[in-house]
């Protein structure tokens, strides 16, 4: 019987054999990893194309940021953070390039696997990655951060947690997720959380750290020395483990980086032309060509640069607060957005120079096409055509006005509009049918001086309509408390976007997160069509797919009219000190944390 059995088993073993060899086939181990295809660079590259990997190391560097910070933990819901410190102290288990929307490349990781379905990732570590005391990063330190971060930190960190149906080690310097919903970005998501020391926090609350406990990380720089609310000075790791590999070639080359706090932007400037500071970003065409002229920039001490980019604009404004009723209806959303003079508030800001935001990913291939929806991007669209405010399927444009101060045809639009939705000027006032009259308030940060002008041209427009406006000025720690608390009707708003989106779009726009303290969905925006375009973008297998999902979820933001948006940054600006270079090749993200100070270098 045994000749007998192999013989009828041989056709079967052999397709199974075949299946097993493709599977392994598509799982190969991987120097990097990428949404579509296959990551730009060769597994022998030397550098990112946009460094200078011969770039000196050494220099001390000072910048500046506005208001305070009250922790070092840059990955809890808690506290004020400096902005920078996740960026500068912390990695994950792949790292981007700059110049590939949706490319990683093997960091603490060696090496990665994917099923073809994307349904499980797999990563080898390095057996010289080390945390900045020196310490080996383990398996075991991998997954106590993925679970650590996914139920206790940030709200950016949780989303992936809820999507891993397993995580276990593989071998001595290998572990596996697997995870529970069909989405091919997860891969590349799990490879960027931040891996933190697992010791370091036995026996302590990691959400409810106090300032002092700052997270040990594999980066290149380490917290030297601070004082609360007025400085914090990093250092970089003469260690670092990973100073030599082509990932990190030729960034990193600052010895140390002090950020100082200001009070206001105004203040912060003041203190860069005296040389208190290295470098400062402007986001003010007017200003970068009329207040750069003191006298360190006429010796030629301080010098400007432009970094052109390819993002796409992101959103910049004032975002309504949707969980008002004041603010449900979109007639109403729509009405405050003609009142609201762009061309002669720009003109009086920026002297014009700086373009309008258009859509959510303006200037780039994902943005909306003007004009009626077609193919992928209609057929995503018509299920929720009865529930869509009015432009997102046959096309929306934000309303121009002449550029003078008065704005009359815009304001005879609004007026109509407020109509429609039950509000009508009485003795001066505008109210609803119950006589409330139609007010809110504008929640500022203090020192915010160009938002300030511009809510106080703004208030004069919306007074005309019998609006009454309220500018509540507070302090940093109070701004983010109350936005973490969700208490406010109006504030202004930026959400800088990538040429990669995807998970993070559930945390910026999704339902799930809409009444969530600390949500990032500012606007509070619950719709089924939203989270539907993002589930589409997810889930897409082609390139093609992707844009027009980008393209469906970027008509159906824009049209719901949550955000009046201002004019967009298509240009990084960079005033720094003449010491301060920088390569000649620009990455298409063009300026940013990974960008400045990442690949700069001091040079006498």
């Amino acid at each position: 019987m045994r000749p007998v059995f192999f013989q009828y088993f041989r056709p079967v073993l052999a397709g199974i054999a075949t299946v097993f060899a493709a599977e392994i086939a598509s799982a190969e181990s991987a120097h990097g990893i990428a949404m579509y295809g296959e990551p730009a660079l060769p597994p022998d590259f030397v550098s990112l194309p946009y460094v200078n990997p011969e770039a000196p190391k050494g220099g001390r560097v000072v910048f500046g940021n506005t208001g305070g910070f009250d922790s070092l933990n840059p990955f809890i819901q808690k506290g004020t953070v400096p902005w920078q410190m996740r960026f500068w102290g912390y990695e994950g288990l792949m790292g981007r390039s700059q110049d590939e929307p949706f490319s990683l490349y093997g960091l603490l990781a060696e090496s990665v696997e994917t099923a073809p379905d994307r349904s499980w990732v797999e990563f080898s570590l390095r057996p010289e990655a080390r945390f900045s005391d020196g310490s080996p990063v383990t398996v075991e330190d991998v997954i106590w951060s993925y679970e650590t971060l996914g139920t206790q930190g940030h709200l950016r960190y949780r989303g992936l947690w809820g999507k891993i149906a397993n995580i276990e080690q593989t071998g001595q310097r290998s572990l596996r997720l697997t995870f529970s919903d069909p989405d091919r970005e997860l891969a590349l998501v799990a490879g960027l959380r931040p891996i933190l020391k697992k010791a370091q926090w036995e026996g302590k609350s990691f959400a409810d750290g106090k300032l002092q406990d700052i997270p040990i990380g594999t980066g290149a720089y380490v917290v030297d020395d601070y004082e609360a609310g007025r400085y914090v000075s990093f250092k970089r790791n003469p260690d670092y483990w990973a100073q030599d590999l082509p990932l990190r070639r030729g960034t990193r080359n600052l010895d140390e980086m002090r950020i100082d706090f200001y009070g206001d932007q105004a203040v912060l400037f003041e203190a860069f032309t005296a040389g208190e500071l290295s470098a400062v970003r402007e986001f003010n065409a007017e200003n970068w060509a009329t207040k750069y002229n003191f006298p360190a920039a006429q010796r030629g001490d301080v010098v400007k640069t432009e970094i052109p980019h390819e993002k796409p604009s992101g959103m910049t404004g004032f975002v309504m607060n949707t969980r008002r009723p004041l603010f449900q209806d979109w007639r109403v959303r729509e009405a405050l957005t003609l009142a609201f003079n762009f061309e002669f508030i720009n003109d009086t800001m920026t002297g014009g120079a700086q373009p309008r935001i258009t859509s959510y990913f303006s200037g780039s291939d994902l943005a909306m096409l003007p004009g009626t929806a077609e193919g992928r991007v209609q057929e995503l669209l018509t299920p929720f055509a009865d529930i869509l405010p009015a432009g997102t399927i046959e096309g929306y444009t934000l309303p121009q006005s002449d550029g003078s101060s008065r704005n009359r045809k815009n304001l005879r639009k609004a007026i109509k509009l407020l109509a429609e939705a039950g509000w009508t000027v009485q003795d001066g006032v505008l109210r609803n049918d119950q006589g409330e009259p139609f007010d809110f308030t504008i929640l500022m940060r203090q020192g915010d001086s160009g938002n300030l002008t511009v809510t106080e041209i703004y208030s004069q427009a919306l007074a005309r309509l019998g609006i009454k406006v309220t500018e509540a000025k507070v302090d940093n720690a109070q701004y983010t408390g109350r936005l973490a608390e969700l208490d406010f009707d109006m504030t202004p708003f930026r959400r800088a976007l990538s040429l990669s989106p995807g998970n993070e779009q559930r945390l910026y726009w999704g339902s799930a997160v809409t009444d969530t303290p600390g949500t990032r969905n500012l606007m509070g925006i619950d719709d089924p069509a939203v989270d539907a375009m993002i589930d589409a973008m997810l889930n897409s297998q082609t390139r093609e797919d992707f844009v027009a999902a980008t393209r469906a979820l970027d008509r159906v933001l824009t049209a719901g009219r949550y955000v009046i948006p201002i004019w967009s940054f298509d240009v990084g600006r960079i005033a720094h000190i003449k010491e301060l270079k920088y390569p000649d090749t620009f990455p298409i993200y063009g300026d940013g944390p990974s960008y400045m100070p990442e690949v700069w270098w001091y040079q006498d």
